[in-house]
């Protein structure tokens, strides 16, 4: 049940003028992912071809995940530099540092937390560096999840977050941990450092008493969505998730950005200017402007939860 249709973007066009050339005619353009899973690739190929760059006849695309090998993420980014492709699309905090130290000028398209705070670039109107993409302000809404879960589970005393250790800074631990003691309740923190300690911290939390769990935004949690989802369902601990599709998937609640429109409209657009001719440094770092708020009451209902009227009223969709 769609209260309103929500979701827009700021144009990636918008802020400086740039050229729109066409693709030489007889190059072939090489394009490379680095992502923790898969899920966006077909996408991208097909927004890709759709804009004249197709497999087999002018683009090669090298393609590969780092969730279930964040130790090795440093070889991967160099073995895609050697390759010299004309562009490299990259998200995670931890992969897109691995691409800049490998290489300071093969032009970078980031999806990440916080491009200005994790130094990527130097503003986001103007990058002045080999990279540009998007700034998700994750660890804001890191703390609006928290809110609304508060609302969503009545006399909630204790809840749980979960946390990458590589993309969730102490200080931000901190800010939630002071937040939910201002309003009586204790926060417990499970961290996790690769996909295999996703299921150890699931368990970790529930055995902590933990009513609920906000699962902070990560690449590496995004990855494990799947398990997150089922067995948060299995262990009947009500969960937000970072992403409003996850809730669409199962989940019981999704705030945020659609990722996947994020990507339609921004990553490749800016990816198909970059292989026309314009440079990172030219291409304005966006940021989402609108959020939509997911309840999948069928979830709720499976958890014995009552989600209250207010909060339901206030659901941009309602999953039932």
């Amino acid at each position: 049940m769609r209260r309103r249709d929500f979701i827009k973007v700021i144009g990636f066009s918008v802020g400086w003028p740039l050229p729109l050339m066409a693709q030489e005619p007889g190059r072939t353009y090489r394009v490379a992912f680095l992502n923790p899973g898969q899920t966006f690739w077909p996408m991208l190929r097909a927004e890709l071809r759709r804009s004249g760059f197709v497999e087999g006849q002018n683009l090669v695309i090298d393609a590969r995940t780092y969730a279930q090998h964040v130790e090795g993420i440093a070889d991967i980014a160099v073995a895609l530099v050697r390759e010299q492709p004309d562009l490299i699309i990259a998200g995670g905090d931890f992969a897109i540092g691995a691409v800049r130290k490998a290489s300071s000028t093969i032009p970078l398209v980031a999806f990440t937390d916080d491009m200005l705070g994790s130094g990527f670039v130097d503003s986001l109107a103007r990058p002045s560096t080999n990279t540009t993409g998007v700034s998700l302000l994750a660890n804001e809404l890191d703390g609006k999840r928290q809110d609304i879960l508060i609302e969503a589970v009545p006399g909630l005393r204790r809840m749980a977050v979960l946390a990458d250790t590589k993309t969730t800074s102490p200080q931000v631990l901190q800010t939630l941990q002071d937040a939910a003691r201002k309003r009586g309740i204790e926060l417990s923190i499970h961290r996790i450092g690769s996909a295999g300690e996703v299921a150890s911290a699931l368990d970790a939390a529930m055995a902590s008493k933990a009513e609920a769990l906000n699962i902070l935004a990560s690449p590496l949690l995004f990855a494990s969505q799947k398990l997150i989802i089922e067995r948060c369902v299995a262990l009947r601990l009500p969960a937000i998730y970072q992403w409003p599709e996850f809730a669409e998937r199962g989940g019981l609640i999704g705030y945020g950005p659609r990722i996947e429109q994020l990507w339609r409209e921004i990553i490749v657009g800016q990816a198909v200017k970059i292989l026309r001719g314009a440079k990172p440094a030219d291409i304005p770092v966006q940021q989402p402007t609108k959020f939509e708020l997911v309840i999948n009451l069928q979830t709720a209902k499976a958890l014995g939860l009552k989600i209250p009227a207010g909060l339901v009223l206030r659901a941009d969709k309602l999953i039932d």
